[in-house]
């Protein structure tokens, strides 16, 4: 890991994305051959790890094959901005930032990778059994009763009342009770149809 190193972290990244997953000696090889000023700082990060690591197995006793390693994680993270200031004309100055970044580079064996992949899923699974089994709660099915409740609900018309009472609506309309109680052109209508309707008889009418 290295700490604030005097570059912008978007620079930085193009070249991490460039030895995320490969093999440590292809890494080396891709920095090597890179013709930007981040790999060399890259470089010394992913070396360190490598020795890092040696040093780890040799004080645990375990034997590592540095052919076998590979880049597990690397990321670069945001460090401090240093604010300075640039002359400008008639004695004034503009504020400029120095970027920093912060370079992680981690390194591991493939079948150990492997293996804390297997391992950490056991253990979330026992955790989460360990958990549920503590709870004891059981998820209930709340839809039949709810759908019960809706149906036998006071507020719910049936479909027989609803249709009587779309035909009072119906039958109820202002126009159609003004028309019967003038009996303008529904009478006359009365009197072609009906010949023995009041309308079609001579002589005046009530």
């Amino acid at each position: 890991m290295a700490k604030h190193v005097r570059m912008s972290p978007q620079k930085i990244r193009l070249v991490i994305d460039m030895i995320r997953g490969q093999r440590a000696e292809a890494a080396l090889q891709i920095l090597r051959f890179t013709m930007k000023r981040a790999s060399r700082d890259v470089e010394k990060v992913l070396r360190s790890a490598i020795a890092n690591a040696e040093r780890k197995a040799e004080d645990a006793g375990a034997s590592l094959d540095v052919d076998h390693l590979f880049v597990s994680n690397c990321y670069v993270n945001e460090g401090s901005r240093w604010k300075r200031l640039r002359p400008a004309p008639m004695g004034r100055a503009f504020r400029y930032q120095r970027r920093t970044a912060h370079i992680v580079v981690g390194v591991a064996e493939h079948h150990v990778a492997a293996k804390e992949r297997a391992a950490a899923a056991a253990a979330s699974g026992l955790r989460a059994a360990a958990s549920a089994a503590r709870s004891g709660t059981r998820t209930r099915d709340f839809a039949p009763a709810s759908r019960a409740r809706r149906a036998g609900s006071p507020l719910r018309t049936p479909p027989a009342a609803a249709g009587a009472r779309a035909r009072s609506r119906s039958s109820s309309r202002p126009g159609r009770t003004r028309g019967r109680r003038t009996g303008g052109p529904r009478r006359r209508l009365r009197a072609r149809t009906d010949p023995d309707s009041p309308a079609a008889r001579p002589g005046p009418h009530p």
